[in-house]
C-alpha cells in the first residue's frame, strides 16, 4: 500500500515545513474526515466526478491516512491486510457474492 518511497517523501515534506507539531493523531484524523468530505463533494450532484479533482482529493485522504499510520507507528500494509482477513471471515465469498447485505444478515 504505502511504499517506503512515498512514506519517506511525506516525512521529508512535513519536516521541511516543520509541520509535525500540527500532526497529533487527533488532528490527522480530523484532516482525514475533512478531506473525505471534499472527496465526497466531487460526487454531490453526479455519480461521475471530475477525474482529476477526484484523484487530487483521494490523494489528500490517502496522505493523511499514511501520516496518521506513521504517527501511530503502525504499518499501513499490515493493518489493511489484518482487516481484510477479518472482513473475509465475516463475508465469505460464497455467501456475500453479489450482495450488499451486512454480515449478520447473510443467508446461512
Amino acid at each position: 500500500m504505502a511504499s517506503d518511497v512515498v512514506l519517506q517523501a511525506l516525512r521529508q515534506f512535513v519536516a521541511e515545513r516543520d509541520w509535525a507539531q500540527f500532526h497529533a493523531p487527533a488532528n490527522l484524523a480530523k484532516s482525514i474526515s475533512i478531506e473525505a468530505g471534499e472527496l465526497l463533494e466531487c460526487f454531490q450532484w453526479s455519480d461521475d466526478g471530475d477525474a482529476p479533482r477526484v484523484q487530487e482529493e483521494l490523494a489528500d485522504v490517502l496522505t493523511y491516512c499514511l501520516l496518521l499510520a506513521d504517527k501511530l507507528d503502525v504499518d499501513a500494509d499490515e493493518i489493511v491486510m489484518q482487516k481484510l482477513a477479518t472482513t473475509k471471515s465475516k463475508y465469505p465469498a460464497e455467501k456475500a457474492r453479489g450482495r450488499s447485505t451486512k454480515y449478520d444478515q447473510l443467508p446461512d
